[in-house]
C-alpha cells in the first residue's frame, strides 16, 4: 500500500511561470481580480455597505462567468 506525503513541494519560479504563460492573460486577469472582489465582499459587513457588497458581488459574478467558460473548477466564492 502507498502513502502519500503530506508535505507540499514547493514549485520552481520557472515552472510556475511555464504553467502561467499556457492560461490566457484574460483569465488570468480575472481571476485575479475575482480574487480582490471576493476579498472586497468580505470586508462589506453591515447594513450600511449593503450597497458595496451588492456592487462587489455583482463584480465577483461577472469575473466568476469569465473562469467558468475557462474552468468550471476555477470558479471564487466570496465565503
Amino acid at each position: 500500500m502507498f502513502r502519500v506525503s503530506t508535505i507540499p513541494i514547493p514549485i520552481p519560479s520557472a515552472v510556475a511561470d511555464l504553467i502561467g504563460r499556457q492560461i490566457p492573460q484574460h483569465i488570468r486577469d480575472a481571476a485575479e481580480a475575482a480574487e480582490v472582489h471576493a476579498y472586497n465582499v468580505t470586508i462589506c459587513r453591515g447594513p450600511r455597505y449593503a450597497v458595496a457588497r451588492e456592487y462587489e458581488l455583482g463584480n465577483l459574478a461577472r469575473k466568476n462567468k469569465i473562469l467558468a467558460a475557462y474552468d468550471p473548477a476555477a470558479v471564487r466564492g466570496a465565503w
